[in-house]
């Protein structure tokens, strides 16, 4: 019976300490001006998620609020080319670490489960004059490129793909803006 109990004990400890040898998270700049991050953000790709389904170009705008906060209000025109927007606050994970925010927006789902109703958002990349971001999730589920300018530049779009692919995305799957409104893999 004691070698049972050792067996299982030393089964239940080597799972214990294995159990945080998953993937390692995605790198995050290290710290980002919400100041200079505010306005307007173009998404050039992003990895395709539930709710941006029917987007064919998506813009994000945030502004910076006295406590902290970003404002942020996501636009996307559908393929039918309306217009839809949802709002919501950013805020940092950490206080006074601004790589990493939560994200929630104002519908049903985060009135329903304010808690759970949040979304990561890592800044994976940021360049230096805040013209072009690649932002993630740290569960690689998510990405999206992003540039102030909805044009997309060539050189920068594979400084992005390069980054994120050394990141671990998965940028075969990425959905990218078109200027017709037709969503394109």
């Amino acid at each position: 019976m004691r070698g049972v109990l050792s067996v299982m004990m030393a089964a239940l400890l080597a799972g214990c300490v294995n159990s945080g040898t998953g993937p390692v998270p995605p790198q995050t700049v290290d710290a980002v001006d919400l100041q200079r991050y505010q306005g307007t953000w173009y998404e050039w790709a992003r990895l395709p998620m539930f709710f941006q389904r029917n987007c064919a170009q998506s813009e994000a705008h945030y502004a910076l609020q006295a406590d902290g906060s970003l404002a942020v209000v996501n636009r996307c025109r559908t393929r039918e080319g309306e217009w839809q927007q949802v709002e919501g606050v950013a805020v940092p994970q950490v206080a006074g670490e601004t790589d990493k925010l939560w994200v929630r927006f104002d519908n049903w789902f985060s009135r329903l489960l304010p808690g759970v109703a949040q979304g990561e958002y890592w800044l994976l990349y940021l360049d230096d004059d805040y013209q072009s971001a690649l932002v993630g999730h740290p569960d690689r589920d998510y990405l999206w490129l992003l540039a102030r300018s909805p044009q997309v530049d060539p050189a920068l779009r594979d400084n992005l793909l390069q980054v994120a692919r050394e990141q671990g995305y998965d940028t075969e799957a990425l959905i990218w803006r078109t200027a017709d409104g037709e969503i394109k893999p």
